[in-house]
């Protein structure tokens, strides 16, 4: 059964690496990239061009990007009764306390600092498949 994910991240480079790690771990998973918070809610809400979007069963935030941010986008997600039940992993390279104690305060599901390192991020994206996409059970259920 295909795991359908929504990357928020600005940083094409980054969208394009965790793009190939993942799929080389997981052929099941369907990335959807969006490039900021005002993107992702309108993905989320099946406005505009993302009318056909699907529903994804996780999302990957980053925290600073243009136009709306990470937090703004998280407050919003959780804030809103359709999409509140979605699980959210903060995926940054902050490694801000106040990032991290804000991103669990509107009830992000965990928060993970991107590694510096090639090898180490390839590590964190197979070790976010081993548990988040191979052991939780997401809810089907899309109504409030």
């Amino acid at each position: 059964m295909p795991i359908d994910i929504l990357l928020v991240e600005d940083n094409e480079g980054d969208a394009r690496l965790l793009r190939e790690v993942l799929i080389e771990t997981n052929n099941s998973v369907r990335l959807h990239v969006v490039p900021d918070g005002v993107e992702a809610m309108a993905f989320l809400r099946y406005q505009g061009r993302y009318l056909d979007s699907p529903r994804p069963d996780l999302i990957l935030l980053d925290l600073h990007m243009p136009r709306m941010d990470g937090l703004e986008a998280l407050a919003q997600v959780k804030s809103d009764p359709r999409l509140k039940t979605i699980p959210i992993i903060v995926l940054t390279t902050s490694r801000s306390e106040l990032d991290i104690a804000e991103s669990y305060k509107l009830m992000a599901s965990c928060y993970l600092a991107k590694p510096d390192e090639l090898k180490e991020f390839e590590r964190l994206v197979k070790s976010l498949n081993d548990f988040w996409l191979t052991r939780v059970k997401f809810p089907k259920q899309h109504t409030a």
